[in-house]
């Protein structure tokens, strides 16, 4: 995995964490599940990124 798909991997991430938290903040839960799918795609996004690691080694 290349450092840049790391970095975007964690960034997605880390907005998904921000959108959940400020959803329940405020009560907005459709804000709160956009978060959540956030977070979930960033770990399918390394997820994805380390099983192509895996194969090229």
């Amino acid at each position: 995995m290349s450092t840049g798909d790391k970095i975007q991997n964690a960034a997605e991430k880390a907005k998904g964490a921000a959108k959940e938290a400020a959803g329940k903040a405020v009560g907005n839960e459709r804000m709160e599940a956009e978060g959540k799918a956030e977070q979930a795609k960033g770990d399918l996004k390394q997820a994805g990124e380390k099983a192509k690691d895996a194969f090229k080694h």
